[in-house]
């Protein structure tokens, strides 16, 4: 019964872990769009150090954030196929701190009506066009965040339950014939038991 819980939560944690890294794949093909852009404007790559335009802050936080995302997603499907409780701590503390992140940029969106000012001024003008479509489509961009931060917190609680229900059980080994499984050795004379075991040991190398 445990193990098919277990695989059953780790199905489900894979599932909900790919719509991060969809996620992180859309931030960085809209990144490559906007580099593209900025290329064909400019006649430079971005991240030039040769270019005379200022760098591109707006650019390269949609690619980091992308590729975070993405490494995210990856840590996730390592630790939902293991179950190892070190990979599922790893990526129990990443997808902590990520929530951590987008819930204090949403308090400061909040209760700092003027938070735009805050970021520096970009010279390619990405950074307002995209203010602009999250005001004319609100609605629907605070559907996509919500769905977000529920699919992050969906996959904090699958692998919360997944470390506690343990890591898989190696069934090549000897623990597997214990003294529950075998009740007639519990009373036995020592060597009838080394012969016992003997003889499911060669049963189990077969």
């Amino acid at each position: 019964m445990v193990r098919v819980l277990r695989s059953c939560i780790q199905s489900i944690l894979k599932m909900v872990n790919s719509f991060i890294g969809m996620a992180g794949i859309a931030m960085i093909l809209y990144s490559a769009w906007m580099i593209r852009v900025w290329q064909k404007e400019t006649g430079d790559l971005p991240f030039s150090s040769d270019s005379q335009y200022p760098p591109p802050w707006f650019i390269c936080t949609f690619l980091i954030l992308g590729a975070v995302f993405c490494i995210i997603t990856c840590a996730g499907h390592v630790a939902a196929e293991t179950a190892n409780g070190c990979c599922l701590y790893l990526y129990m503390v990443f997808l902590v701190v990520l929530i951590m992140l987008e819930a204090s940029l949403a308090v400061d969106v909040i209760l700092h009506p003027d938070w735009d000012k805050d970021f520096p001024i970009d010279p390619t003008g990405n950074f307002d066009k995209f203010q602009k479509f999250i005001k004319s489509n609100f609605d629907m961009c605070k559907w996509v965040g919500l769905s977000l931060v529920s699919v992050q917190g969906l996959s904090l609680l699958m692998s919360m339950i997944l470390k506690g229900l343990g890591p898989h059980i190696s069934y090549d080994s000897d623990d597997e014939y214990g003294p529950d499984r075998v009740p007639l050795l519990k009373n036995a004379p020592p060597y009838a038991k080394n012969e016992t075991w003997l003889r499911i040991n060669e049963k189990a190398s077969r």
